[in-house]
This record gives structure tokens, sequence and C-alpha cells, in this order.
């Protein structure tokens, strides 16, 4: 029998800010991205998915609960080993299934087109794109933001997109999915995240 686990109501999660590139680990409290009340109903057999950003928050979420559905699961990260072999280890307990791990930069298409091909290469195909990966970073002031951030922000957050989905089409089919994923701060906007927000 699956319990709910206690989780802090948001007045109780303390304010914090974590340097880059931050860790899950250090999250307080960390993020609920086990699933361990999910209940699967093989909806993914025969399904390859992959995951960018995949080594933690939405992005290790999503390949827990696509491994569980039956998918082979690849993540693509960008810095933090520790954390995409955390992804990797809990994919392969929870959902049964091995977890390709591989290190890149969404902002670079040859990055991009590198593992595009280790993900065929591995599981024979690639019927899921899982365009997850992003970049934030807080500035009390717009002037504040430098013209590296802004850059970095819009190549991760836009490039990275496009040069993925471009990467993928030639190995999807009919039937296939690009999934993007975004943020509701796209909509509403926020002062501290103007760059994030474009």
């Amino acid at each position: 029998m699956r319990t709910e686990k206690h989780r802090p109501t948001p007045d109780k999660i303390p304010e914090q800010k974590l340097d880059y590139p931050a860790s899950q680990r250090d999250m307080i409290p960390p993020p609920d991205s086990d699933l361990s009340n999910y209940s699967p109903a093989a909806k993914l057999t025969g399904e390859v998915a992959f995951i960018t950003g995949g080594d933690s928050g939405i992005g290790r979420a999503v390949a827990i609960a696509y491994a569980m559905e039956g998918a082979e699961v690849a993540v693509f990260y960008h810095a933090n080993d520790i954390d995409a072999r955390d992804t990797q280890k809990m994919v392969k307990e929870i959902g049964g299934k091995d977890c390709l791990i591989i290190k890149g930069d969404v902002r670079n298409y040859e990055d991009c087109e590198n593992a595009i091909k280790q993900v065929v290469d591995r599981f024979g195909k690639l019927t899921i794109l899982v365009n997850n990966a992003a970049y934030q970073m807080t500035q009390k002031k717009f002037e504040d933001i430098s013209l590296e951030q802004f850059r970095r922000t819009l190549e991760t957050n836009v490039f990275g997109y496009f040069y993925m989905a471009k990467a993928a089409l030639p190995y999807l089919k009919t039937g296939d999915v690009i999934i993007n994923t975004g943020s509701v701060v796209g909509k509403m906007g926020k002062g501290m995240l103007v760059d994030y927000a474009t």
C-alpha cells in the first residue's frame, strides 16, 4: 500500500539560492521526484525516450515515470555528474531498466546530434524527445542581466530546443513525439526572471 509522503507547505520551505550548477541533493526540501505514489500502466512499452535536463527536477521525474511505464530511457545533462548518476540509479531501481546518461550542452548542435545518435545506436530507435533542459538565473534589476547571461538563457531555452528537434527529426516516424516543456513564467512574467520569461 502506498502512502502519501509528508511534504512541507510552501510557507515552510526556506528561501534559498544555490550556486550554478546546483545539485538536487542540496535543495531543502528535496523535490519529490521518486514517484513513489505513482501507479504505472505500461503505457510506453516499446518506446524509447530521450529527456534533456533529465538529471534532476522535472526531467528526472519524467525519466522515472517513463521507465515505470515501460520505455527505454536516455537522459542528457550538462554539468552535474552526481545528479545524472542518481537519476540513472533511480530509473534502474524504480523502472527496472537501465538508463543511458549523456553529458553535453544543448547550446552546441554537434553535442545534440551526437547524443541523438548515441540513443539510436544503443536502443535501435528514438520515439519520444522531451526538450526539458533550461537555464535560469535571477537578477533583482533588469540592468544586472549580463549579455553573457542573456545569451546563455536564450541559447539554452530556445536554441537548445530547436537543435535537439532538428537532430532528432531524421529518426522520428509518424506517431512519434517531441514534447517541449515550458514554464508558467513565460506566460505570466516575473520581474527577476526577465530573460527567462522571454
